[in-house]
């Protein structure tokens, strides 16, 4: 009987085990939804559209990219904290939302205890802007007429803490002004209300300064290198220690209680999307680096980045 048991025992091991195969491999069996914590027409909603264009490919299911602004991201990153664990809901944000905002704000959600990393897709360095026919012909001529004129300058963000507040406030900061700050929801806003002239100035990435088809100039870049033709970085305009902190990752992460192996499909089909032609050729259109990381290793680039946002937030707030 001892015997029949064990034999018993290993068979249905075997079946758990076949079993488990198989229910890996079926994901995903259905589609699969991308919450954007942003508006549309900001360099996220273009960056997505690349995804869920080629992604699919490597899961075997569409990807339904799905845009929720809001209370600088915390509406959609809820959605995504309270959404089931089984890889069918996955979010796409950026690290001033995923690990700043906790120093800011009580979230409905803890960032490092609710997500882990899936994948950085790749990395922004954005630029002041102005429309073309602006006064201002450099960053230097936005300073002076910002110090000459305190408040008068209208500086139209992408939200409180969000990819151009921080920068934006950390450059101002440096250059000894600050301008009126005006927050939107996202980086499209932003710019619709830099076109329509209710902002004298605000910040891009280079997907969205091209696709603007020279409504708007770059003045001054927060880049460790030049990547606008003509147009400086912080560095190079005097403003050190911007682009430490100013630049935005773009990432993917997941509910930190999906299982393993779901995790580990999204981020082979991540890191095999980044090797596909069509990805790399959509993202050049897009003026966009293909600078991929897997998320295991982003994981501990995020516990770093925690420290450094709640000095920054101690530094900018004074307290």
């Amino acid at each position: 009987m001892a015997i029949g048991k064990f034999v018993k025992g290993i068979a249905a091991a075997l079946v758990a085990t076949v079993l488990g195969t198989a229910a890996m491999a079926e994901y995903p069996e259905k589609p699969i939804t991308m919450i954007i914590p942003r508006g549309a027409g900001g360099s996220h909603d273009l960056n997505a559209r690349v995804i869920a264009s080629v992604l699919p490919s490597y899961l075997g299911q569409p990807v339904i990219v799905q845009l929720m602004p809001g209370s600088a991201g915390q509406i959609g990153t809820s959605a995504a904290a309270q959404a089931p664990a089984d890889g069918y809901t996955i979010l796409f944000t950026q690290n001033f939302i995923d690990q700043l905002q906790q120093h800011v704000a009580e979230l409905p959600y803890d960032p490092n205890g609710d997500f882990v990393a899936v994948a950085r897709t790749n990395f922004a360095a954005p630029s002041v802007i102005v429309k073309s026919d602006s006064e201002f012909g450099s960053i230097e001529d936005l300073v002076a007429h910002s110090k000459a004129n305190p408040g008068s300058v209208k500086f139209g963000h992408s939200g409180n803490w969000g990819a151009f507040m921080v920068p934006g406030a950390l450059l101002f900061n440096a250059a000894g002004t600050m301008p009126t700050m005006v927050p939107h929801k996202g980086g499209g806003p932003a710019m619709q209300a830099l076109l329509a002239g209710d902002v004298d100035v605000s910040m891009a990435f280079n997907s969205v300064i091209d696709s603007q088809a020279g409504a708007v100039k770059a003045l001054v870049s927060v880049a460790p290198e030049t990547q606008i033709d003509g147009v400086p970085t912080t560095s190079e305009a005097g403003l050190d220690g911007v682009d430490a902190v100013g630049i935005m990752h773009r990432v993917v992460l997941v509910r930190r209680d999906t299982p393993p192996e779901v995790v580990s499909k999204l981020r082979e089909a991540f890191a095999a999307m980044t090797e596909d032609k069509t990805y790399k050729n959509l993202l050049k259109k897009l003026g966009e680096n293909n600078v991929y990381m897997d998320g295991a290793e982003y994981d501990s680039v995020r516990a770093e980045q925690a420290e450094s946002y709640k000095a920054l937030v101690t530094t900018l707030t004074g307290g």
